[in-house]
């Protein structure tokens, strides 16, 4: 049975189109190493890139989730726009894709106002039809909830979308929710480790969308 052609993108956001990766990092190891001296390295707070801060949070100390996440956003609010960076290639391919009528969502485990900040310094505010973040969802991404909610505001299909992300958490989400899937192989954590999802795609260069749209892979 033949594919339907993509026309919906549902993007990560973090370390999938911005490099949000050292901010995360660094706001990570400063949070935790004042609350826990010498426990965590830069290797462990890499496993911490991709779940939401509850999710996080709750798996280090459930009593402690809340206090942790307000030192958490408060340090990376103060830190966000002198270290986050964008990927190679990404507003000129984003607007490509505009262009052609793709419908573009951001479906991500961060919250709205700190996505819509991103976008702002990268300049493509006008690039989304929608964003789905933290803020919009009971249950976040590996949860299907996000992207299937993303999908009913598009008013498009399983059989059409794509999800594309540089964690395990966006492969297994677009597993569960029975889309397509692309891995980013400029992840964190590795194109090795997110190839063991098996996404459909493994992208080297975010331009390769252009080509999976025009249907040139198979």
């Amino acid at each position: 049975m033949k594919k339907q052609p993509i026309t919906t993108l549902l993007f990560d956001f973090d370390g999938t189109l911005l490099d949000t990766n050292e901010l995360i990092i660094q706001t990570f190891l400063s949070v935790l190493g004042k609350r826990y001296p010498g426990r965590f390295a830069r290797e462990d707070v890499l496993h911490f890139i991709g779940p939401s801060l509850k999710q996080t949070f709750d798996g280090i100390d459930a009593t402690l989730t809340e206090v942790l996440m307000q030192e958490y956003r408060s340090l990376n609010i103060e830190l966000h726009d002198q270290m986050v960076v964008e990927y190679d290639g990404v507003t000129e391919t984003l607007r490509n894709l505009k262009s052609r009528g793709i419908k573009m969502a951001i479906v991500s485990t961060k919250r709205r106002d700190m996505i819509r900040r991103g976008l702002k310094l990268m300049d493509i505010e006008d690039i989304f039809d929608i964003i789905i973040g933290l803020d919009e969802v009971v249950n976040p991404k590996p949860d299907p909830e996000p992207i299937l909610l993303a999908l009913k505001q598009l008013n498009a299909t399983k059989e059409e979308a794509l999800m594309i992300g540089d964690n395990s958490h966006d492969i297994e989400g677009g597993h569960n929710a029975g889309v397509r899937t692309a891995g980013v192989a400029w992840t964190a954590k590795g194109e090795a480790y997110l190839s063991t999802f098996n996404p459909t795609y493994m992208l080297q260069h975010i331009s390769e969308l252009l080509e999976i749209i025009d249907g040139q892979p198979s």
